[in-house]
């Protein structure tokens, strides 16, 4: 996925446009979409990050990695917001995916961030349902118009939501019921005996206890 989106640079140019491509679980943006052959400005790798929506502002989203790295964006429409959730999200968790499948053994966080991506899809839910609300509510007389938005975006979040709880699901699930052989604990054979050996030892046995 590639479009514009507005990033804050600081308190003195505040939030610019930038031009940003979502490819191979990297995000990447440039100055503008004609200045993409002279290099990117800078990038994230979504893996890394947590998606943080802002409870005030319907059109921006935040990527951070904690103690390290903050951008903070926003969409032209609620919307557009929508598609570039969806689409970071969907990034994501391609490359948890791809990791699992890479090892026999479970991703420890892979479940932590399909949690945080649940809290993510919950904040958006409570948002969408809000906006409902309010255009249903309004003193002038229903915004038919918002409604209608507000309820396509809250049927493409409620599908992500479920698909993402049922993989949230499957992975406790696996989680529990996996177990982990210890690498040192080997079974070994049972000692051959050589039954001329055998006889002998009942032979003494026997003499002594007499």
């Amino acid at each position: 996925m590639e479009g514009v989106l507005w990033k804050w640079t600081n308190y003195w140019n505040g939030w610019q446009t930038r031009w940003f491509v979502l490819e191979n679980g990297v995000l990447t943006y440039y100055k503008s979409q004609e200045e993409v052959n002279q290099g990117c400005k800078g990038s994230i790798k979504i893996q890394a990050c947590e998606i943080n929506v802002n409870p005030m502002d319907s059109t921006r989203l935040d990527l951070v990695i904690p103690g390290e790295q903050h951008m903070y964006l926003r969409a032209a429409t609620s919307q557009e917001r929508q598609q570039w959730l969806v689409a970071l999200g969907s990034a994501k968790a391609c490359v948890h995916k791809r990791t699992r499948n890479d090892t026999t053994e479970p991703n420890p966080d892979a479940l932590k961030t399909k949690k945080s991506e649940l809290r993510l899809y919950c904040d958006l839910l409570m948002q969408q349902v809000h906006v409902i609300k309010s255009a249903a509510t309004n003193e002038n007389g229903p915004e038919v118009e918002k409604m209608d938005d507000a309820t396509r975006l809250l049927g493409a979040t409620c599908d992500t939501f479920i698909k993402t709880l049922e993989e949230c699901m499957k992975l406790s699930n696996a989680s529990i019921v996996y177990e982990i052989t210890p690498k040192n604990d080997v079974i070994l054979p049972p000692t051959a005996v050589n039954p001329s050996s055998k006889k002998k030892h009942l032979l003494r046995s026997s003499s002594t206890d007499s």
